[in-house]
């Protein structure tokens, strides 16, 4: 056996043995393009085959390109293994182990009902099974009955369309950002190629995505095509890409701009001719033509891992769409540092477009140009890290420092301090990204002074460090929290300086509230114009 599966690769058919081993049937894997779903089922194929009695194993895919990846990958698997082909005028299925055919040929009710005895069905680009053709097969083989049945993609979501009716569970999900950080997929660095005469507005949604025909106008009309040629010559002129557009004669019209600009350029349709799309993937493969434009065609079983740079010439809101055109560049290749994304928008949009933090189901924020996705994510969660301390710490401080005896006072910017003169103040100081403080005291003549044991210390050593200092320092009767002259009324003197100072005073204060209205200001102002590490 050759293609030694990766851990996580065995991870999914593990999920998937177990999911059929509690009484499911109907199970899907999510994995990223580029994690080899295609070995992962030829694995489970080989690891199954012994188990099943005698009966066989059914592949079903819908492309020619992906039939014949499936048959070579599984005898590259388990050389042994007899696979036959089932599509057209194919029909190498009496004495094969494993069948791989196309939805199409078996929607035919002679050309299914010719194969019998399937113990295991596999079904690659699963988010397609909702189809019709897909379900009367599916049914017609017995995943309904009790026959385990196993999807894979790169794409779907739990509720996508008619899916959940096919799909009892994803049993096993990966997300594009382990790939990255593991090393099995390339680092993809986004950059929008705003075309202000591109009016998106203009274009109808059918099916929950922008109409292709409508699309294509909009890109040509724009001038949008010539952009991505200058764009592709400015960021990408070093780099074998793909660029995806919404019709043949956007395709088409790319790949001559590209030309205009000097980068070596072909289309690529679906009713091309078979010989010429073949000859014009394998000039892509050997490096003489740079840059191939398609009109919807490579976004599956598209296999060219030198690509670098994707285009996304066909704007849209299916992250689903998106992920499959974006991920033709993320296989790793020798010598390949990076993916480029470049992304045509419009100046402005009413639609809500995919994006390249849709690549990844993790909230990662809003994406940065020049920023790669790992970047990305890895500043999110630094900032939801640094938002958990502060919650953390908010919690903490209000709870210790509510119970204190001492009258604590808190800054606008969230300093605890405790107010001991008119010209002196002790504050504690949080160390910037830890729960540790230092202590600090402000004398009107000298400034700021730390303790001669300069030490960051955790809030409760600090706090009752300060509360020490503050009774040698001051009495008692000017900083404790229940001193009996704070519930008095306000004198007049305290009410005309806030008055000068611009301070509300809440209808009811009590002495003890204006003064820590003014302490708060006062402090507030001093801190204010002094420089301290950021909290």
């Amino acid at each position: 056996m050759s293609f030694t599966p990766r851990p996580y690769q065995l991870d999914a058919i593990e999920a998937l043995r177990t999911g059929w081993d509690n009484g499911q049937t109907r199970l899907a894997v999510v994995l990223p393009t580029g994690a080899g779903k295609t070995v992962v089922f030829s694995h489970l194929a080989h690891q199954m085959l012994d188990g099943l009695g005698g009966r066989r194993v059914l592949v079903i895919a819908h492309r020619e390109e992906l039939i014949e990846q499936a048959a070579s990958k599984l005898l590259a698997v388990d050389p042994m293994l007899r696979v036959g082909i089932v599509k057209a005028s194919r029909d190498d299925h009496h004495d094969a182990d494993v069948i791989v055919a196309s939805v199409q040929t078996l929607a035919v009710q002679r050309r299914r009902e010719a194969i019998r005895d399937i113990g295991l069905i596999i079904v690659d680009e699963c988010h397609h099974a909702a189809a019709r053709s897909y379900m009367e097969v599916l049914a017609h083989f017995g995943a309904w009955d009790g026959v385990p049945t196993a999807g894979f993609t790169a794409t779907m979501t739990r509720t996508d369309g008619g899916l959940a009716e096919v799909w009892e569970d994803v049993v096993f999900r990966l997300d594009i950002l382990d790939m990255i950080s593991d090393g099995y997929l390339c680092d993809v660095r986004g950059k929008s190629i705003t075309v202000d005469t591109l009016d998106l507005n203009k274009v109808k949604t059918r099916g929950g995505d922008l109409v292709d025909g409508q699309l294509g106008k909009a890109l040509e009309d724009s001038g949008a095509l010539d952009a991505v040629a200058k764009a592709y010559a400015d960021h990408a002129s070093d780099r074998p890409g793909v660029v995806f557009t919404p019709t043949v004669a956007t395709a088409q019209a790319a790949a001559a701009s590209l030309r205009g600009v000097g980068i070596a350029a072909a289309p690529v349709w679906g009713d091309m001719g078979r010989d010429e799309r073949r000859a014009t993937l394998a000039r892509y493969e050997a490096g003489d033509v740079q840059v191939l434009t398609n009109c919807m065609v490579l976004t599956e079983g598209f296999d060219a891992p030198h690509t670098s740079c994707v285009v996304v010439a066909r704007p849209t809101k299916s992250p689903g769409l998106y992920v499959q055109m974006v991920g033709r560049g993320l296989r790793p290749a020798p010598g390949k540092r990076d993916a480029l994304l470049l992304d045509v928008m419009g100046a402005a949009s009413r639609h809500k477009l995919a994006s390249m933090v849709d690549l990844t189901a993790r909230e990662v924020g809003e994406a940065e140009e020049g920023k790669s996705l790992r970047e990305v994510a890895e500043q999110h969660a630094a900032a939801e890290k640094r938002r958990a301390l502060a919650a953390r710490v908010e919690v903490e401080e209000i709870s210790l420092f509510g119970e204190s005896a001492i009258r604590w006072l808190r800054t606008e910017n969230g300093t605890w301090f405790i107010r001991l003169t008119s010209a002196m103040f002790l504050f504690l100081l949080r160390d910037p990204g830890t729960r540790l403080y230092r202590m600090r005291r402000w004398t009107q003549a000298d400034g700021v002074h730390p303790p001669r044991d300069d030490v960051a210390r955790p809030l409760p050593e600090a706090l009752a460090w300060l509360e020490q200092q503050a009774k040698v320092l001051a009495p008692q009767a000017f900083v404790a929290r229940e001193a009996r002259w704070r519930r008095s009324h306000p004198t007049d003197k305290q009410v005309r300086l806030c008055r000068r100072l611009g301070i509300a005073v809440p209808r009811g204060s009590t002495a003890g509230d204006v003064a820590d209205l003014i302490d708060q200001d006062r402090v507030g102002q001093v801190l204010g114009q002094l420089i301290l590490p950021a909290a």
